[in-house]
C-alpha cells in the first residue's frame, strides 16, 4: 500500500486541504487560503459585489462583506474608517458606492467613537451631491436621525464655499428618491455666510431673491444682489433658472459664461451640436468619457473635427487624468461601449471615431499609477473558467474575465519579457500582445470560456515545458478545485526544479475571502483586481 497517495504535504489534490495548513473550502468545493478581514475589506471597497459571483448570490455576498466591515469596525474603528476614506479619495476604486455603504455602516455602529469618526468623514467620502444622497438613503438602514447625524450631514453644506455649493445643488439636484430640499428639512441647516445662506434658501423655497438684480464679481465668484441690496444666490443658480426657457443661442451663452453642467440643460436641447460644443469647453473628464457616444450621435465628434482633437488631447494628458480621479475601469468601459457604436441600454447609436478610439486606448494605461519595468521574465495567467464570466467589476458591463485580460495588458505594456496565457482545466496561449487594442482583447477573451479551474497550471505547465519564469501573475476568482496539486505547492516545486526564486502575485477579481496565495510565504502576495495602484505595487513586489 502507498500511504503517500493519501497523505502528502508536498502534493495534495485541490479537493483536499494541505495537511497542517489553515485552509477553507471555497464555493467551488476546492480548498484555498482565507483572506484576513482587512484584505477582504479592501477587495470589497474596490471591486464591490454587484451581480454576485458564479457560486454566490449578490445578496449573500453583500451580507458577507457587510459583516466583514462590522468585524473591522469592532476590531479597530479608526483603521477601518481610514481604509474606507483612503480607498475613496485616492481613486483606487472604480466606484464610490461600496465606500459609501461601508461608511453608512460605520455611522450606525454601536461604538459611539466609531460613529463620530464616520460622521466627520462624510464630506471626504461623499464629495458630490449624488454621494450624499446615496449615504442618506443607506444610513437610515443602520440608525435613526439623531443630533449627531443631522449636524454631520448639515456640515456637508456649510463646509463648502458658496460657489462650490451652488454648483453641487444645480448639477446634482436629486438622486435615489432624495433632493437637497428633503435633506435640508431633516437637518435644519443654516449659515452665517450670506451668499451660502441665499443658496440654502433657494434650495428650501425656490426663492432666488427677487427679479431685479445686479451682479458684482469678487474673484471667481459672482454675487447677485436684488433691488433691496440683499445678497441673492450665486450667478450659476440664476443661469440655471434662465436656462429653463432660453433659446439655443441664449443657452450656449449661459453655458460658456457660467459653466452650466449638462444636468441643467433642458432635455430637448440635448440634441443640438452647438449646445454640446459649449458643454465640452469645461466638461469634467469623467463626464466627457461618459458622454462620448452622445456627442458622436449628435454629430459633434467626427473624423478630424476640432472636438475630436479636444477629446484626444484631454485623454492624452496623464496629469489631468490622475488629478480628475478618472479610473481605468471607466476608460475600459468606454472602450467597450463606444467601440461597439451603441449603448448597452436604450436606442442611442453612433459612428465611432477612430481618433477617439485610439485616445481611449492610450488613456487606459495612463490612468494607472506609473509602472516601472522590472525586467523580470513574467508569465501573465488569465483564469477563463466559467465562474469568471459571472458578475461584474464594480457594476460595470465587464465580467471579471474581461477585466483581468485588460489589467494584464498594463504589465505587458511595461515589461520587455512576458507571456500571456489563459487557463481553466487547460493551459493555452492567447493572441494578446502589448499592441492589442482593448476592444479586440475584450472580444477575444469573451470567446475563451472553458470548464473547471486549476490555478496550479501556470506553474506545472512552466515546469513541464522548462520555461524560466521569475514572476507569475494569476488573475482569478480563486475558485480553483480540479487540480492534482495546490498552486502554492506547485510554485514551491517549480522553484526547486528550475532553481529560480519565482514569485506569485494573485490578483483577486471578485470580493470573496478566498486566495490561493500562502500567507506564510513571502514570495506570494495578494492584490485587488482593478485597484488603480495594483500594477505599480506588483512591479515593486516582483523587483523586491
Amino acid at each position: 500500500m502507498s500511504y503517500t497517495s493519501h497523505f502528502s504535504t508536498r502534493v495534495t489534490p485541490q479537493s483536499d486541504p494541505i495537511p497542517g495548513e489553515n485552509q477553507v473550502k471555497n464555493s467551488a468545493g476546492g480548498f484555498v487560503y482565507q483572506l484576513d478581514d482587512w484584505k477582504r475589506l479592501e477587495r470589497f471597497l474596490i471591486l464591490g459585489n454587484e451581480g454576485g459571483t458564479y457560486y454566490t448570490s449578490e445578496k449573500k455576498l453583500t451580507i458577507d462583506n457587510a459583516m466583514c466591515v462590522i468585524r473591522c469596525l469592532d476590531a479597530d474603528p479608526a483603521r477601518a474608517i481610514k481604509t474606507i476614506v483612503d480607498v475613496s479619495i485616492t481613486g483606487r476604486a472604480p466606484k464610490n458606492d461600496p465606500a459609501i455603504f461601508a461608511l453608512a455602516i460605520a455611522a450606525g455602529h454601536a461604538n459611539p467613537h466609531a460613529r463620530r469618526m464616520a460622521e466627520v468623514a462624510i464630506p471626504r467620502v461623499c464629495r458630490i451631491g449624488t454621494h450624499l444622497f446615496q449615504f442618506v438613503e443607506a444610513v437610515q438602514n443602520f440608525r435613526g436621525w439623531g443630533a449627531g447625524l443631522r449636524k454631520a450631514i448639515g456640515h456637508w453644506y456649510t463646509c463648502q464655499d458658496a460657489e462650490s455649493l451652488a454648483y453641487q445643488v444645480v448639477k446634482y439636484q436629486q438622486r435615489n428618491g432624495w433632493s437637497h430640499r428633503d435633506v435640508l428639512r431633516l437637518c435644519h441647516v443654516s449659515s452665517e455666510d450670506k451668499s451660502r445662506g441665499a443658496t440654502l434658501r433657494w434650495i428650501a423655497t425656490g426663492a432666488s431673491g427677487g427679479q431685479q438684480t445686479r451682479e458684482v464679481k469678487r474673484g471667481e465668484l459672482v454675487y447677485v444682489y436684488n433691488h433691496r441690496g440683499d445678497v441673492s444666490v450665486p450667478s450659476i443658480i440664476q443661469a440655471h433658472e434662465k436656462a429653463k426657457t432660453a433659446t439655443t443661442d441664449e443657452l450656449v451663452k449661459l453655458i460658456v459664461d457660467h459653466n452650466l453642467p449638462r444636468e441643467c440643460i433642458p432635455t430637448e436641447k440635448l440634441n443640438e451640436v452647438k449646445v454640446w460644443d459649449a458643454l465640452l469647453l469645461k466638461m469634467p473628464l469623467t463626464a466627457m468619457v461618459r458622454n462620448l457616444g452622445k456627442m458622436s450621435a449628435v454629430g459633434l465628434l467626427k473624423p478630424m473635427s476640432a472636438a475630436s482633437k479636444t477629446v484626444a488631447d484631454r485623454l492624452g494628458d496623464q496629469e489631468y487624468i490622475q488629478k480628475s480621479r478618472l479610473h481605468p475601469l471607466a476608460l475600459l468601459t468606454a472602450a467597450k461601449v463606444y467601440g461597439q457604436g451603441h449603448g448597452d441600454k436604450g436606442s442611442l447609436k453612433w459612428d465611432a471615431v477612430s481618433q477617439v478610439n485610439d485616445a481611449i486606448d492610450a488613456a487606459f494605461y495612463l490612468a494607472f499609477k506609473n509602472v516601472v519595468p522590472t525586467g523580470k521574465r513574467t508569465l501573465l495567467a488569465l483564469d477563463v473558467s466559467g465562474s469568471m464570466e459571472s458578475g461584474s467589476i464594480a457594476g460595470s458591463p465587464l465580467t471579471p474575465r474581461e477585466a483581468s485580460a485588460a489589467m494584464a495588458l498594463v504589465t505587458a505594456r511595461t515589461e520587455p519579457q512576458y507571456q500571456i496565457m489563459a487557463f481553466s482545466s487547460q493551459f493555452v496561449p492567447v493572441d494578446i500582445s502589448k499592441l492589442s487594442r482593448l476592444t479586440d482583447v475584450l472580444n477575444l477573451i469573451s470567446r475563451l470560456g472553458m470548464m473547471g479551474t486549476d490555478c496550479a497550471l501556470p506553474m506545472t505547465w512552466s515546469e513541464k515545458n522548462k520555461l524560466d519564469v521569475d514572476s507569475f501573475a494569476i488573475y482569478t476568482d480563486n475558485e480553483t478545485w480540479c487540480g492534482a496539486i495546490h498552486p502554492s505547492q506547485a510554485l514551491r516545486q517549480y522553484r526547486e526544479k528550475r532553481g529560480i526564486p519565482s514569485k506569485l502575485a494573485v490578483v483577486g477579481m471578485t470580493a470573496t475571502n478566498f486566495t490561493i496565495a500562502d500567507p506564510k510565504d513571502p514570495g506570494m502576495m495578494d492584490f485587488v483586481g482593478f485597484d488603480a495602484s495594483a500594477p505599480a505595487v506588483m512591479a515593486d513586489f516582483f523587483r523586491d
